[in-house]
């Protein structure tokens, strides 16, 4: 029976992830803090075990006759301090990428993330080929950056590794994009600082799914590669987001604010909030980038490679979301 890890399995990805493997009649052993759902993989009859990835002996015992690795954990937010973002995105990779050579894992599948693109400018169409931004958003983007040069390092090394970039993961359970922007919309409003409507990607779960499979099953010819991952159909954000609050009868609250001034306040508010620990402002810079500047990913060498092909449609990811 094939062997495979999920890191991070008690996260969003991780667990679709892990449930998939368990219908492919995988051996899976999740990795994860969260007990709770921890003892949710248990029920789908993977294995759970609760470790930090910084546990280096621990890690070395649990990745003994692996086949593959799957690389989903990370700290993942707009807001926090660089050490704890270091810790979690770079070390904590580089103890995986290192544990897998020792090991002689198959193919290490390892999730970045396009935000390494991001640079406060309208950028469509992005290949893989696109630098990472020299002046990252948050420690999140910065920490990405770094992980991706630890993976580059490993596969100097004889690491066989392949890296997806899935952009704006949803799906049933996601708690990040859909649920906070109907929260901000009900409580207060949704600032939109360009008088045009911004094109976005986002992704299905089930397809990331999909394309982390195809990267674990792809040829060893594209050993070392980088692949963006969407649903190949980008959205207006803000008519998607009209859409769906008429179909749920609530009301679009929307106010346009100038970008300049949205974003001096912004960056005031995230001074003052450097000095409150444990404390994360409502609303970042990289929150209202996100919400102002268009951003597209091309997935040609994804569909080309890996033969990677979308099977839930934006539309159906969205009911899906909206009847949970």
């Amino acid at each position: 029976m094939t062997k495979a890890i999920v890191t991070g399995a008690t996260g969003f990805l991780g667990f679709h992830l892990v449930k998939k493997l368990k219908k492919m009649n995988f051996e899976v052993i999740g990795l994860g803090r969260n007990i709770e759902k921890g003892n949710k993989l248990k029920e789908l009859g993977a294995k759970f075990i609760s470790v930090d990835l910084s546990e280096k002996e621990k890690l070395d015992k649990i990745f003994q006759d692996i086949d593959y690795v799957f690389h989903c954990a990370a700290k993942s937010s707009v807001w926090g301090d660089y050490k704890s973002f270091y810790k979690a995105n770079v070390e904590g990779t580089k103890n995986i990428a290192d544990i897998c050579l020792k090991n002689n894992v198959k193919r290490l599948i390892y999730v970045s993330s396009p935000s390494i693109y991001f640079d406060f400018k309208n950028k469509l169409n992005i290949k893989e080929t696109e630098l990472p931004t020299k002046h990252p958003a948050n420690n999140y983007i910065k920490t990405k950056i770094i992980a991706e040069s630890v993976i580059d390092n490993a596969y100097s090394q004889g690491l066989d590794v392949i890296t997806i970039r899935p952009r704006g993961i949803f799906g049933s359970g996601d708690s990040a994009i859909l649920p906070r922007l109907l929260k901000a919309n009900r409580e207060k409003f949704i600032p939109k600082t360009a008088k045009d409507d911004i094109l976005i990607d986002i992704t299905h779960v089930d397809n990331v799914v999909i394309a982390m499979i195809l990267a674990m099953q792809a040829d060893k010819k594209y050993n070392g590669e980088k692949y963006n991952i969407t649903n190949d159909e980008s959205i207006y954000l803000f008519k998607t987001l009209e859409n769906i609050l008429k179909s749920r009868k609530e009301k679009f609250n929307s106010k346009y604010i100038p970008y300049n001034l949205m974003f001096l306040l912004v960056s005031i508010i995230e001074f003052l909030y450097k000095f409150i620990p444990n404390k994360e402002p409502a609303f970042t810079r990289y929150s209202l980038g996100l919400l102002s500047f268009s951003q597209t990913l091309d997935i040609t060498k994804a569909k080309n490679d890996l033969k990677y092909k979308p099977i839930i449609s934006i539309e159906e990811g969205l009911k899906e979301c909206l009847n949970d």
